[in-house]
């Protein structure tokens, strides 16, 4: 099913709202493919009554939900002039309400097809100019913001913080070699076999059987393991995620891009082999030292990334592309 009636958005979709400071919250869902999604409306409280924004739809990393680094960034785009939009994917957070086969499953396909959808819902929205929708992507979800954004009428550019972007090559390196790989889609295929298999996301540094035993950022209380996160992985997931190399097919990007990445921070090399086969206009922020949870929420380095983002979509005021 696809974007909901638009006579009912002003009142049925927008049922709750907050303030925070400068930033007024309102609590949406939309449709996509049969399943009701669950987002949230970030926009300048001091607006003016009949005021339409520029947004920016902001998705995070892999098994993340909205209110970690994607409401972080929502934020900052706020502050930087723009409405924006998070939402939860299916499966996940409070768009979880699936059977266990599909939960917690890390699909390039299904995450590709809500971020299109998120940008139809937003483009109907009242607050809204249709004109100037932008797609923030972080880590795991640049990949599929890049495949939402390609060839989308309705986008005008792309960013990306901290894009992972693989190809076979780098899957292999970080997953075991071919061996590795292929063990995982074994236990993906068993796993999809009995309906699925979930495990823990997170864990210290060392834990055994669970998805990420590094610590950091979605471990840690103050951080990303806040009470919204599920801290889930479906095992199922594995061969979507293993087989899915972005950093292969540039070429199908159709708007002027901004990357903002580090050395320090993880597979720069795909960044790389991306832009090198990108023919379109790129912005490049190469930050020293920044590691990759570090982009997530180390204030100085959300601030440089949201600048150098915020910038290029501004931009495109200017510009007809």
């Amino acid at each position: 099913m696809k974007t909901l009636v638009l006579a009912a958005l002003a009142t049925g979709l927008m049922a709750t709202s907050a303030l925070s400071s400068d930033i007024e919250t309102r609590k949406v869902s939309f449709e996509n493919e049969g399943v009701t999604l669950s987002g949230t409306l970030y926009l300048p409280s001091e607006r003016q009554s009949g005021d339409k924004l520029p947004v920016v739809v902001v998705t995070g990393a892999w098994t993340s939900v909205q209110e970690q680094m994607p409401e972080t960034y929502a934020r900052k785009m706020v502050e930087r002039g723009f409405a924006a939009f998070t939402f939860d994917f299916r499966g996940w957070g409070k768009s979880g309400d699936l059977p266990k086969s599909v939960r917690f499953v890390e699909s390039p396909d299904a995450k590709t097809s809500d971020i299109r959808e998120a940008f139809a819902f937003v483009a109907t929205l009242p607050e809204i100019d249709s004109a100037q929708i932008h797609g923030l992507g972080i880590c795991a979800s640049s990949g599929y913001m890049v495949d939402a954004v390609a060839g989308n009428p309705l986008v005008r550019r792309i960013g990306l913080v901290a894009p992972w972007l693989q190809n076979s090559e780098i899957v292999e390196a970080v997953y075991g070699g071919a061996e590795g790989v292929a063990g995982l889609i074994d236990v993906s295929r068993a796993a999809a076999a009995k309906g699925g298999e979930i495990i823990r996301a997170a864990g210290p540094e060392g834990a055994q059987g669970v998805l990420m035993p590094i610590g950091g950022y979605y471990y840690e209380a103050d951080r990303g393991a806040i009470p919204e996160y599920d801290d889930k992985w479906n095992n199922a997931g594995w061969e979507g995620w293993l087989t899915y190399h972005p950093a292969d097919n540039p070429q199908r990007l159709d708007k002027p891009l901004a990357v903002v990445h580090s050395e320090a921070a993880a597979i720069p090399q795909g960044v790389r082999a991306f832009l090198q086969g990108f023919a379109g206009d790129a912005t490049t922020q190469w930050l020293e030292g920044v590691s990759q949870f570090d982009f997530y929420d180390n204030p100085e380095d959300v601030e440089r990334s949201a600048d150098t983002v915020a910038d290029h979509f501004r931009a495109a005021t200017q510009s007809k592309n």
